[in-house]
Parts: C-alpha cells; structure tokens; sequence
C-alpha cells in the first residue's frame, strides 16, 4: 500500500494513533432493501477493506474493530452460522494482501467459543503477520470489555503480586497498543456496547447514522476530521 499524506485529503498531519470502530447496522441495512441479515455483513465486507487499507495508507498505528461481541450469540443461529462463513472467508481470501502490506493482525477476545476451523484460521492470521511493522489491525471477535477485564485481573491475582494501573492495561488483549484516540460507531446508536471500555477512557466519540455498508472512505475521512477540530484535554483546563 502507498503511503499517502493527509493533507490529500484534507487532513491535518495530526491523525488519531488508534481508531476504534463499532460496525453496527449491517443486518438492518439488508432488512430496509427487503434481503436477508447476513447480505447486510457480506456488504459490509467491501467497506471494511476500505477502511482497512485507508488507515494503512495514511500510516495510522492501530486499527481496532468490532465485529462480534460476547452478546452477539444471541443472535439468530442461521445468522451466526452466516458470519462464521464470513469470519473463515475473510481469513482466508485477505490474509496474503494484508500480509503483503506489512499489516499485523491481532484477535481480540475469546477464541475458544468458535468453531475449530475457525480457531485455526485466526491462529494462522495472527502467527503469520506477527512480525509486520505496519498497521495493527485487532479484530474483536466474541469480545466483550467487562468479560476482558475479567479475565486481566484473574491473571494478576495468579501472579500473586500487587497490580497498579499499568499492570492491569498489560493484561489486556491490546497490551502494547496505544490506547484508543477515536472511537466511530454507524448505525445510528450512540452507546459503546462493552467495547474497549477501559481504552477508551480518554477516546473521542463520532456516532455516524449510516449503516456500515454505506460507510464509505468520504465517511471515515469526515469522523477524522471531527476528531482533528476537537480540543482533547484529558482532565485538564481549557
């Protein structure tokens, strides 16, 4: 992928470290066009490698997304069994370009509710790109921030050695990662819905109304551009 500056896009040279997106409204995008749930997420798949290689080309550090959390397996089973397609789909057909591209891929969340096919793949994505020095890319999958949290802390108590702050953000899924400097929810909701809570602290909030299928790069870029004309004080004064 080109590096591109971000002026090409109206940008200021500022850009947020780590974006943090919520992917919501692909089942009802297919549901306003009369169409079945998973087209919606199988749409949502081109937007998404928009994003991805957009983020790259603008030489931005982290990239984190939501794409299925710890809720979603209450979804309807044809659904689920739909998105498992699309998640062993996606490993497979974007791997070798993503690889190619230096960007490094991490799952966040618990692996072991999936199918072992899939278990594999994610395993096969994360070893493979491992040591590429681009992108990082972190893909929520059967994720959710209070179950993360959860699970930090009962590694730290096995470690038997008193934790601070610093100790409890290392035992998280993005240990290493910058926290998150924007996080841009589609759909129309404006809630995190468990995601990154804890990374999130200190985040810039853009809620956008389109569904994620229809979230182009013109879209991304504008979230970008919010995030720029914000003053981030971080507890200070103005």
């Amino acid at each position: 992928m080109a590096k591109m500056e971000p002026g090409n896009f109206g940008l200021a040279p500022e850009l947020p470290r780590h974006v943090g997106v919520i992917m919501d409204g692909n089942g009802r995008w297919a549901q306003k066009r009369g169409l079945p749930r998973p087209l919606g997420h199988r749409a949502a798949m081109e937007r998404l490698r928009d994003m991805i290689r957009l983020s790259s080309d603008l030489g931005m550090e982290a990239l984190s997304l939501y794409a299925f959390s710890t809720e979603n397996w209450k979804r309807p089973q044809s659904e689920i069994d739909a998105l498992m397609g699309l998640f062993m789909e996606y490993f497979l057909r974007e791997l070798d370009e993503l690889h190619a591209n230096g960007v490094c891929i991490r799952i966040l969340g618990d692996k072991d509710a999936f199918p072992a096919r899939i278990r594999a793949s994610m395993v096969v994505a994360e070893e493979k790109t491992a040591h590429n020095q681009g992108l990082k890319l972190n893909i929520a999958l059967n994720y959710g921030s209070r179950a993360e949290v959860v699970r930090a802390v009962n590694m730290l108590l096995a470690s038997g050695k008193p934790a601070d702050e610093q100790m409890l953000m290392n035992a998280l899924y993005t240990a290493g990662l910058p926290d998150l400097d924007l996080v841009i929810r589609t759909g129309g909701e404006r809630r995190l819905s468990n995601f990154l809570l804890l990374q999130a602290a200190y985040a810039e909030l853009v809620f956008v109304e389109d569904y994620f299928p229809d979230f182009t790069q013109a879209r991304y870029v504008d979230c970008i551009r919010e995030y720029q004309r914000r003053s981030r004080r971080f507890g200070d004064v103005p």
